[in-house]
């Protein structure tokens, strides 16, 4: 079953240190890399379990083909989109479990002062397959101190629901521009700047509202309906990135900001700072933070007593709009962590990482038991030959 408990925890795994901070002496031409990530919410509430399998080979001078596998498990259970009872203070919850499979083809090639890499990505979980496809190329001037990079990608999905006999289609594509900008020997600046267009179906078909509904004169009882978003979304994101090394005591520190908008009204901030402290020759440790404040939706309503709106047994994908799903709702998330890297040899890399993910409400009406807390565990080894 798909449900809003996945989306946070579907977070690339393969984060590689700053290049300054790497070990010194050449790598090999061959590497691969393993990690497991267990994602555990407070309260027995959704756990994730993840195997990552990345291989990297780097043929002649100038092509490079990278393949990734994953395979996530997720159990437990997560908010169903009701409002928590008169007499309580704890909103509903949905059980549910399923296992994604996912392959991830990326190859690029150096064509002089150009790189261009072709990405070809598939997942499949029981109610839902994607397909996706991602064309890159980023290009140096300034004697390398300057780079543009220009991205497209598209992907293709279908989703099943229940109250719809065949699966449901949509389609994103995203746009990318980019320029990364040696300011000094020492001083990196990124600013990236992505547009994204989806349409079809945008529900999450888990996710129910509720809304009391009279059903014989003088007798109304409160009654769930699925959720019914827009068929279209539009999204842009600005994302800035400064990364400065502190050659004096061997460490990088790296912030980041990022500002989300959709056509839908939700608006976001996220601000990012980072630690690279290299200790000796072999060991780094990365300490960081990230803090992020959200708009609500236009149309994210607890339930739709008090409102006109009459909701339908099937969406239609068109107005007026509902969902009651706490990830459109105005909100607050805070993660922050730590992680660990020790090169044991010149070709092997253990890593550590514990991170702490918080979320709370910034309305007055949404329970704040729908807001998830977890914990996150993740490690790996990774080798090159």
């Amino acid at each position: 079953m798909r449900s809003g408990g996945k989306s946070h925890f579907r977070i690339s795994l393969f984060v590689l240190a700053f290049s300054l901070l790497q070990p010194k002496g050449a790598r090999a031409e061959y590497s691969a890399s393993f990690k497991i990530q267990d994602y555990q919410e407070d309260d027995d509430r959704i756990r994730v379990k993840s195997q990552y399998l990345l291989g990297k080979a780097t043929i002649g001078d100038d092509f490079v083909l990278k393949v990734e596998g994953l395979v996530d498990s997720i159990s437990g259970a997560t908010p169903s989109g009701q409002p928590a009872p008169e007499d309580s203070d704890q909103v509903p919850l949905s059980d549910l479990s399923d296992r994604r499979k996912a392959v991830i083809i990326d190859a690029s090639n150096q064509f002089g002062p150009q790189n261009v890499t072709f990405q070809f990505a598939y997942s499949t979980e029981s109610d839902y397959d994607s397909t996706g496809y991602t064309l890159r190329t980023i290009r140096g001037f300034n004697q390398k101190n300057t780079t543009l990079t220009l991205g497209y990608s598209y992907t293709d999905d279908l989703i099943r629901a229940g109250y719809h006999e065949e699966w449901q289609p949509r389609d994103t594509h995203d746009f990318l521009i980019g320029i990364t900008q040696l300011l000094d020997p020492r001083t990196i600046l990124k600013v990236n700047l992505s547009y994204g267009d989806a349409s079809g179906f945008l529900n999450d078909p888990y996710k129910i509202i509720q809304k009391t509904t009279e059903i014989l004169p003088g007798l109304s009882l409160p009654l769930t309906f699925p959720e019914n978003r827009p068929t279209h979304r539009t999204k842009t994101v600005l994302y800035s990135e400064l990364t400065h090394h502190l050659e004096k005591i061997n460490a990088t520190v790296e912030g980041s900001y990022r500002f989300f908008h959709d056509n839908q009204g939700v608006g976001s901030h996220t601000l990012g700072l980072a630690w690279f402290q290299k200790i000796g020759s072999q060991f780094i440790l990365r300490p960081y933070v990230r803090w992020y404040r959200q708009s609500t939706s236009d149309y994210y309503y607890v339930s739709l007593d008090g409102t006109p709106i009459e909701p339908t047994p099937i969406p239609t994908g068109n107005a007026p709009y509902y969902s009651a799903d706490y990830r459109i709702s105005a909100l607050d998330g805070l993660t922050y962590g730590i992680k660990g890297i020790v090169d044991l040899t010149e070709w092997l890399r253990l890593d550590l990482t514990a991170e702490r993910y918080e979320m709370t409400g910034r309305d007055d009406q949404t329970s704040a038991s729908a807001y998830p807390k977890a914990t996150v565990l993740t490690a790996g080894v990774s080798a090159w030959f």
